[in-house]
């Protein structure tokens, strides 16, 4: 069953903490997005052991395997949109859709183990990508095409929140 798409422009946690998860992305700079990357690769073989792993607790919420896959998806999104950014002057992003990624990619039919070893794998590769950004390119800007604007640093600091924001998606009681 479909969940009802999310309409929120979360540029917002580029300005303030999460009230959800309490993150500060603000507090992100380049250089420590790829340690993020590589932690949050950790939290999710533990998720995806879970005897619940494809239960939703409602129908508005994913279940730990849809967000696992909806993760592993992200690393690979925001590693394309640094290349990107760092090749091309101010890109238009490619639009992506979460919600039709899950649907048309079958989130919940996924192999749990596969999951976890791709999720791992396009975090590490994400975070090498990060950690190759020097420090003089992280003011390189790229855009959504709904106009949202980013610096190769806020791109990082949205990155993290939404990885983060997960990883306390499945955690939480």
């Amino acid at each position: 069953m479909p969940i009802t798409p999310d309409t929120k422009d979360w540029t917002w946690v580029l300005t303030r903490p999460c009230p959800e998860c309490g993150f500060d992305a603000r507090t992100v700079m380049v250089s420590d997005v790829a340690g993020f990357a590589r932690a949050n690769a950790g939290v999710w073989a533990d998720a995806l052991e879970r005897d619940d792993v494809r239960e939703r607790p409602n129908d508005s919420t994913w279940s730990p395997l849809e967000y696992a896959c909806h993760v592993r998806d992200v690393h690979s999104l925001f590693a394309e949109r640094l290349v990107l950014a760092m090749t091309h002057e101010n890109p238009v992003f490619p639009d992506w859709n979460q919600d039709d990624a899950a649907v048309q990619g079958q989130y919940h039919n996924e192999d749990p183990e596969r999951v976890v070893r791709d999720l791992t794998d396009a975090a590490f590769a994400s975070a090498e990508a990060f950690d190759a950004v020097p420090a003089a390119a992280a003011a390189r800007t790229g855009r959504r095409s709904d106009g949202a604007s980013f610096t190769i640093e806020t791109l990082g600091q949205y990155y993290v929140h939404d990885i983060v924001h997960h990883a306390w998606d499945v955690t939480h009681d």
